[in-house]
């Protein structure tokens, strides 16, 4: 199966919404059970799906990766119960349970947001499904690498790295490659996240999002670019480069044509001091979104953060912080377009 013609001449058109039912008070979307999202996430595959022409079905690899957020730690996370439900139709239209991977980038994060077990003795919340943690090294191929002669810093988001020594076996939850060696220390090149785009028919953006002093917007680009690589940390703290390499690793033509689409929950967003986790700085409406233009989903999403915090008395997301202007450039998306289409 190649969604590669139709996805990439249908990507600025595509975005739609399904209404969500409010969750009770006091209950976050990680908390909400796999129904709440299922009838959602049903819809807009299928509009998806008449949109491309064709469904999500096996193609010739007969795998399909699952690219998840968890950098903002426990209560700003991909909701797991969205995942569940984004498997689950997947697994109606053919695909087998072990050939569904999830992908992430830091195993403590991913630990402390629920996708890993906290005690190796126990099972992983998502048994059957290989788990790809990026930070061990493991899933990058020499060959695939974005070139920036920004040297490594040390970035205090990124300061639970694990990719060193962990302590427990991976191996238990996804194969690797014993004779993968890289130089992960390289400052030059940023490793891509090879088995989305090598490995599977297709692989879906599942972010969360935030605001972020570097990039404006922390969304469907930077889930997909720099929290999808090694090396990345030495570039949170410029508002030159940043917004350069997101762009540029957004535009790799290999990562865009296996990109089917990104799905975002808009329960819980952030428009202040992102991406670190702050309850007192975050809004929520119920909207699922699906859409094939990350640019046009992160202005969309930058608007509102926008909205957000003029409204609460602080500045707007500085000019000068240009993510968008440089991904639109390169074509990866359009900054200006519809609002999304709702799905009833």
């Amino acid at each position: 199966m190649s969604l590669v013609l139709v996805a990439t001449t249908a990507r600025a058109e595509g975005l739609w919404e399904v209404r969500l039912r409010e969750l009770p008070a006091g209950t976050s979307a990680a908390m909400a059970s796999p129904d709440h999202y299922a009838d959602a996430v049903e819809k807009l595959i299928r509009r998806f799906e008449a949109q491309v022409g064709r469904e999500l079905t096996p193609g010739d690899k007969g795998r399909v990766g699952l690219k998840l957020y968890a950098e903002s730690g426990p209560g700003l996370a991909t909701p797991q119960p969205l995942v569940r439900a984004v498997i689950e139709a997947l697994m109606r239209r053919g695909y087998a349970r072990e050939n569904i991977f999830l992908v992430g980038l830091n195993q403590l994060r991913l630990r402390l947001t629920g996708y890993l077990p906290t005690d190796p003795r126990l099972a992983p919340p998502f048994a059957g499904h290989p788990f790809y943690v990026l930070e061990s090294g493991r899933y990058y191929d020499p060959v695939w690498f974005y070139d920036s002669p920004l040297p490594s810093r040390f970035d205090p988001i990124l300061s639970g790295r694990q990719d060193r020594a962990p302590d427990f076996d991976l191996d238990r939850l996804a194969p690797a490659d014993p004779d993968a060696k890289l130089d992960l220390d390289a400052d030059r090149k940023s490793f891509l996240a090879t088995p989305l785009f090598l490995d599977a028919d297709f692989w879906i953006n599942l972010p969360v999002y935030t605001d972020h002093e570097a990039l404006g917007v922390n969304g469907a680009l930077v889930n997909a670019t720099l929290w999808n690589a090694s090396n990345t940390s030495r570039f949170f703290r410029s508002t030159r480069s940043a917004p350069a390499a997101v762009a540029e690793m957004a535009a790799v033509p290999e990562l865009r044509q296996t990109w089917a689409f990104t799905l975002a929950s808009l329960e819980q967003w952030q428009f202040v001091g992102g991406p670190s986790y702050n309850a007192l700085y975050t809004r929520g409406e119920p909207r699922l979104w699906l859409g094939m233009d990350p640019v046009r989903m992160d202005a969309l999403m930058l608007e509102r953060i926008n909205r957000a915090r003029r409204e609460a008395g602080f500045q707007p997301v500085a000019d000068e912080i240009r993510t968008l202007e440089f991904a639109e450039t390169l074509g990866v998306g359009k900054r200006r377009g519809a609002e999304p289409m709702v799905v009833e």
